[in-house]
C-alpha cells in the first residue's frame, strides 16, 4: 500500500463551540479533543448536531461562539480550502466528466502541486484501483466509488479526514467490506479520521472511540465497549442497541450493591456499575444478557429474577432468536437467546420466569422518558 505521500495526522480541538440557527441551537457549548491518529466516531440520530458540527471542522460553517483548533493551531476563521482537512460526503461528489485518474489529480492541479498524475496514481493504488484509472465513476460500483473518493481526499495530504456518512448508499454486505477497509487504510496511513453516521453498529466496528451526541450535546464518550456495557443515561442505553429498563426508588444499599423496588421486585445493581444511589433509580440490563427458565430458578443475592410471564413474540434474527415476554404488572421484557442449539423454550405462550446476574446490571444517571416504560 503506498502510504508515502500521506501527511501525519493531527489532533482535533473544539472549545466550547456553539452553533445558533435562527429558532435554534444545532449544538451546544461543545467541547471535544481527538488525538492524533484516532479513528473517532460522532453518532446520533438526524437532527442531533453531528453534521453541524462536522461541516463547523470543515469550514462550511461558521460557529456562532467558540474555537477549532487543528494540531493546536485556530483554524475558526480559515476557508475551507486554507485547512488541513478533506471530506468524503455520502454521494461521493466524483465527476462523471472525469476519469478516476483525473478525479483523483483534481485537488493537486486546483493547488498545482507538481506531478499530479504520480502522486493520483498512488493514491489509487493505496485503495486498489490503479487498474479502473482510465475508467469513468458511472462505470464503478458503489464499493469503487466509496474507494474513489477516498483516495481523492488522501490525495491531498490532509491532516484530519472526515468522513460524512460515507457508507450510507451501500448495501449491507459492501458496506461491511468497506468498514473494514476504511480501518485498515486508517490505521495504516496514521491519519485522525472523524466519522459521522447515525448507524450504531458502523460506529461501535470501526471507531477506537466513539461520541454519543443528543440535542447538541454529547451525551456520553468512549471505548465502544465501554459505551454499551456500561451506558450512563437513558439516551445511550437505548441508542446503542438495547435495554431493558426499569424504574423505582432505592429500598436497600449495602457496601457492594443498591437495590430498587420496582412494581413489587426487588431490583439489584452493584455500586460499580450506578451513576445514582439514591431517591428514584432506572436499573437496566442488555436482552443478551438475560434468560429464561421453564422453572422458578431459586433465590440468590447474585441475580435477579422476574416472573412469571408469557412468551408473547419469538422473532429469529440469524446469530439468536429475539423473546418478548409479558409479566404481569412488570410489563415486556426483551430476551435474546444465542442460536448454539435448542432454545429453553420456543412456544408462543409458554410461561416462563426471567433472570440475570447482578453483576450485569447498571444504573442511569437519569431516568427515561416516561419513567414507567420497559424498553
Amino acid at each position: 500500500m503506498a502510504t508515502d505521500f500521506v501527511a501525519r495526522g493531527q489532533d482535533l480541538e473544539l472549545v466550547e463551540v456553539r452553533k445558533e440557527f435562527p429558532g435554534f441551537v444545532a449544538v451546544e457549548s461543545l467541547d471535544l479533543k481527538i488525538p492524533a491518529g484516532e479513528f473517532f466516531a460522532l453518532l446520533g440520530p438526524s437532527g442531533c448536531g453531528k453534521t453541524t458540527t462536522l461541516r463547523m471542522i470543515a469550514g462550511l460553517e461558521t460557529p456562532t461562539s467558540g474555537k477549532v483548533l487543528i494540531g493546536g493551531k485556530d483554524v475558526t476563521d480559515q476557508k475551507p480550502h486554507e485547512r488541513p482537512v478533506n471530506t468524503v460526503f455520502q454521494n461521493y461528489a466524483l465527476f462523471p466528466h472525469m476519469t478516476v485518474l483525473e478525479n483523483v489529480a483534481f485537488g493537486l492541479r486546483q493547488r498545482k502541486v507538481d506531478d499530479p498524475l504520480p502522486k493520483a496514481t498512488a493514491a489509487l493504488e493505496m485503495v486498489e484501483l490503479n487498474h479502473l484509472a482510465s475508467r469513468r465513476p458511472q462505470q464503478l460500483s458503489g464499493g469503487q466509488q466509496q474507494r474513489v473518493a477516498l483516495a481523492r481526499a488522501l490525495v491531498n495530504r490532509p491532516a484530519l479526514l472526515l468522513l460524512d456518512e460515507p457508507l450510507g448508499a451501500l448495501d449491507l454486505k459492501l458496506r461491511r467490506q468497506m468498514q473494514l477497509e476504511l480501518k485498515d487504510i486508517q490505521s495504516e496511513v496514521g491519519l485522525t479520521f472523524l466519522h459521522v453516521t447515525h448507524d450504531q453498529e458502523e460506529a461501535m466496528d470501526m471507531a477506537d472511540t466513539v461520541a454519543v451526541m443528543n440535542h447538541g450535546r454529547i451525551e456520553q464518550m468512549g471505548a465502544p465497549e465501554k459505551l454499551y456495557d456500561r451506558p450512563k443515561t437513558a439516551f445511550v442505553a437505548k441508542f446503542l442497541g438495547q435495554s431493558n429498563l426499569f424504574v423505582g426508588e432505592v429500598t436497600d444499599k449495602s457496601s457492594e450493591t443498591i437495590s430498587i423496588n420496582f412494581r413489587g421486585n426487588k431490583i439489584t445493581a452493584p455500586n460499580s456499575r450506578i451513576e445514582k444511589s439514591s431517591g428514584k433509580v432506572a436499573i437496566g440490563v442488555r436482552p443478551e444478557k438475560t434468560e429464561f427458565h421453564e422453572s422458578k430458578p431459586a433465590a440468590s443475592s447474585t441475580q435477579n429474577v422476574l416472573g412469571p410471564g408469557k412468551i408473547t413474540d419469538i422473532r429469529f434474527t440469524g446469530v439468536s432468536n429475539q423473546y418478548q415476554i409479558e409479566i404481569p404488572e412488570i410489563g415486556e421484557i426483551t430476551v435474546f437467546a444465542q442460536n448454539v442449539g435448542r432454545s429453553p423454550v420456543v412456544e408462543l405462550g409458554a410461561e416462563v420466569w426471567v433472570s440475570w446476574k447482578v453483576e450485569h446490571s447498571f444504573g442511569l444517571a437519569d431516568l427515561p422518558t416516561g419513567e414507567e416504560d420497559i424498553e
